[in-house]
């Protein structure tokens, strides 16, 4: 009896000694399998040159704003306060406007009178998007740009920021697409010469002027829903641009287009997934091999992150090689032409001012508030 106990006793310790082994050489296994990091040598410089695009335009942006404020100002005075000229640009603020003057180019091969700026400052932020994905939001909006530090703020204060469920989220996401079909089926019913009329009416003449009152003369509705999304900001990554922007919508679904992709070579690839810790559009940039989404807003934090050679970069849709890679130095020199050539195209041909009489202008600035919204028909955006 004592032997055949010995016995049994030994066939378990036997048992449990290469059940051990055989977990110790499955972890040795696992060890020596893992991918080898082979690091970047470059230092990434991608985030530095995206940060000095923002503040260029953001203070291009406040620049325009205070001149057009001067502008109201000399005009509801008539002239009594410090003269300044309308700066065109403020019509990039009016992206329906952009969208009804891209449709009336289309239709009629003739570039708008009035407001002509937004037909070009409109096809730019498009052509953006189409070449260098929805950059337009992480490099250029200045609404964009201050979303992100805010959520960078947050972070900062509370070491994290709250992410939505992704019950919450997909149906939240909806609501900016369900806006922009508003907007697009509105414009889309509309005829060339409706627009031409509705642009040209006291209303739309002065459109530029009321959306400045709609915050220079702020009601406490208006403000609290401002702080509201301010806060909601900071807590969630990109709160507006992601659930409400109709704006962003549509740059996303134009970038859908683009031949670029950040793309993540497998081989390279160590599988530590700070790529998708860092990405602000919480996209499993770790577990995909070109990100395809809409909601890519072509930030390169992924790449910036990144440290395996070679291993993340943003890509020519079918190129090989080093040749394929766009850098950040090529996305900032290329949005630049883009700009630069249309707005400088507009300015040389005469099509980036709209010219009215003075007396027009001191007539209808001051009553902006008080012009009606222009009905065509049944045709009215």
């Amino acid at each position: 009896m004592v032997t055949y106990c010995r016995h049994v006793s030994l066939e378990a310790a036997m048992t449990i000694t290469a059940e051990k082994s055989e977990r110790g050489l499955a972890l040795v296994s696992s060890i020596t399998s893992r991918k080898r990091l082979v690091r970047r040598e470059d230092k990434d410089s991608s985030q530095r040159i995206r940060f000095a695009v923002q503040t260029a335009f953001l203070l291009l942006n406040l620049w325009i704003g205070v001149q057009f404020w001067m502008w109201v100002r000399w005009a509801e005075t008539g002239g009594q306060t410090t003269a300044a000229s309308r700066p065109a640009g403020v019509e990039g603020w009016l992206p329906i406007e952009g969208l009804m003057q891209f449709k009336y180019v289309a239709a009629t091969a003739h570039l708008p009178r009035i407001h002509p700026a937004a037909f070009f400052l409109f096809s730019a932020f498009v052509l953006s998007s189409l070449l260098f994905r929805k950059s337009f939001c992480s490099w250029i909006c200045p609404v964009g740009t201050v979303s992100e530090y805010l959520w960078k703020l947050g972070r900062q204060l509370f070491r994290r920021n709250f992410t939505v469920p992704r019950w919450m989220d997909l149906p939240l996401r909806s609501l900016k697409y369900i806006v922009l079909s508003f907007f697009v089926y509105a414009v889309a019913t509309m005829s060339a010469e409706a627009i031409a009329e509705f642009v040209a009416s006291p209303y739309g003449l002065v459109v530029d002027v009321r959306m400045l009152n709609f915050f220079r003369l702020a009601g406490s509705t208006t403000i609290l829903v401002l702080a509201g999304l301010a806060v909601a900001s900071v807590f969630v990554q990109n709160f507006w641009c992601r659930y409400l922007c109709p704006y962003g919508a549509l740059m996303g679904m134009i970038s859908m287009l683009s031949p670029l992709r950040i793309t993540r070579s497998e081989s390279a690839c160590i599988d530590c997934a700070k790529c998708a810790k860092a990405c602000p559009a919480v996209l499993p940039v770790d577990k995909l091999v070109q990100i395809r989404s809409a909601e890519c807003m072509a930030c390169l934090e992924c790449v910036a992150v990144c440290p395996a050679k070679d291993a993340l970069s943003l890509k020519v849709l079918g190129g090989t090689g080093a040749r394929s890679r766009v850098s950040p130095w090529q996305m900032a020199a290329g949005m630049a032409i883009i700009f630069v050539g249309l707005v400088g195209y507009a300015k040389l041909t005469g099509h980036w001012d709209t010219h009215l009489p003075q007396e027009v202008i001191w007539k209808l600035v001051p009553s902006a508030n008080e012009q009606e919204h222009a009905i065509v028909g049944n045709e009215a955006p």
